[in-house]
């Protein structure tokens, strides 16, 4: 498992561990400090970690005053955090670590009986909890890992908001004419910054929580590309190149901000179960039609050419059309943003009597081969030159996988560097609920 330090007692060792990066497996040295009085739990826990056969630095304190002071001297990954310490309870401890400006993700480990209290905790700060009689290698690797990405995934909203800080502020001292609509920004700006902080306090709370916000997170997003747009018309009063500069710069930065946030909400409604198949009946082939000419103008601002074949005897299904529209719409953006030349096409066609098939070609990028068993996964891109280009929070292709099982279908990737990819989605005409056919 790696190195075990012991605080209290036993000499005390400091080193400061890098930040690991969580991408399917722990790539450096992972730094976990065990907080509990009991010897027998954090044995436990330690046997465990050493299952999962991590590269890892194990701290253990016993009471909350040694944990502060391993906070303190230490960087640590993860802080699993026992509620009933001789010193403190769980929601002291994590007030206090607060208060010292210590940020790592803190999973609180809790007896049978008490989630409510863990709860709490999470309210106060944790991002998770783990019940004792339930610690397993498994448990702790999942837990871990997605206390890190969760962690990961608030730093770079936070960096993203103080982009959008910093532009907001060169709009405001670039012309007094522009004064009355920088307050409004402003006002905008701190509203999205409270609600910001509100998404932070709550992320702990699992993933049902965030997809309650999405209402209140994206009106103040569309009210500042509304102003954008508006100031980009010339209205009220003209502006120059420069302030226009700047003004696009607003739109844009909120637009992939917006997308961002999207993909986030919707990533977790599906994992709390949120996202529920509206069955209908309608016509696959207009849909598909439709949904390629929204998206049109992307291809076009690239030069590109995007084209539908369409070969359907009985184009009528029963499934969730919101669903297939944002699977379509998902791929299709994909395409068009990794294809710098030549052409993006859309191919549905019938496969048998139950079932029938959509491909998204492109003659973009494409995929090493090594990154296409990874392709699906959450947060995660694809590390290659002109992936890392484009903005983005890793989820789209998740989405696009959970929808797609969820409508009882499956999604398959073919892919060559540098000739291009294809995404084949194989759906059934008719689906059954509850043993009953739509």
């Amino acid at each position: 498992m790696g190195e075990v330090v012991k605080i209290g007692g036993a000499d005390r060792q400091h080193s400061s561990s890098n930040r690991s990066e969580i991408t399917g497996e722990i790539k450096q040295q992972l730094s976990i400090l065990i907080v509990d009085d009991e010897e027998v739990d954090r044995m436990n826990i330690r046997r465990e970690l050493k299952k999962i056969h991590w590269r890892s630095r194990v701290v253990e304190a016993t009471n909350g005053i040694e944990a502060l002071a391993a906070l303190k001297n230490n960087n640590f990954d993860c802080i699993l955090l026992d509620y009933d310490l001789p010193d403190f309870n769980g929601l002291n401890l994590i007030e206090k670590i607060n208060q010292i400006d210590i940020n790592a993700p803190l999973v609180v480990i809790t007896g049978q009986g008490n989630e409510e209290v863990a709860v709490k905790l999470m309210k106060a700060g944790a991002t998770d909890y783990l019940i004792k009689s339930k610690i397993s290698a498994d448990n702790l690797q999942q837990i871990i890992n997605n206390s890190i990405r969760i962690y990961k995934a608030e730093q770079k909203a936070e960096q993203a908001h103080q982009r959008l800080i910093e532009t907001i502020k060169l709009l405001q001292k670039s012309n007094h004419q522009l004064e009355i609509k920088n307050e409004e920004l402003e006002r905008q700006r701190k509203q999205i910054k409270s609600q910001n902080i509100k998404l932070k306090e709550l992320s702990g709370l699992k993933s049902q929580f965030l997809a309650n916000m999405s209402h209140e997170m994206r009106t103040p997003m569309n009210a500042i590309m509304g102003f954008s747009q508006m100031l980009l018309r010339h209205y009220p009063d003209p502006i120059t190149e420069q302030q226009e500069d700047i003004v696009k710069r607003i739109f844009t930065n909120s637009k992939n901000l917006l997308t961002m946030l999207n993909e986030v909400l919707d990533f977790s409604k599906i994992e709390s179960g949120q996202l529920q198949l509206n069955l209908e009946k309608f016509n696959a082939s207009d849909l598909t039609i439709l949904t390629v000419e929204e998206l049109r103008s992307l291809a076009v601002q690239k030069n590109l050419n995007l084209a539908v074949d369409v070969d359907l005897e009985n184009p009528q299904i029963v499934n969730d059309r919101a669903c297939l529209r944002q699977v379509l719409v998902n791929l299709l953006s994909n395409a068009i943003k990794f294809t710098k030349s030549g052409e993006v096409r859309v191919k549905i066609q019938g496969i048998d009597e139950n079932n029938l098939e959509i491909a998204v070609q492109d003659t973009g990028c494409g995929i090493e081969a090594k990154n296409l068993e990874h392709i699906f996964d959450p947060f995660r891109q694809v590390d290659q030159t002109l992936a890392r280009k484009h903005c983005g929070t890793g989820l789209g292709l998740s989405i696009v996988q959970n929808m797609v099982n969820m409508m009882r279908g499956k999604i398959t990737v073919e892919s060559q560097l540098g000739k291009g990819s294809t995404f084949r989605v194989q759906l059934p005409r008719y689906v059954e609920l509850e043993n009953h056919k739509v």
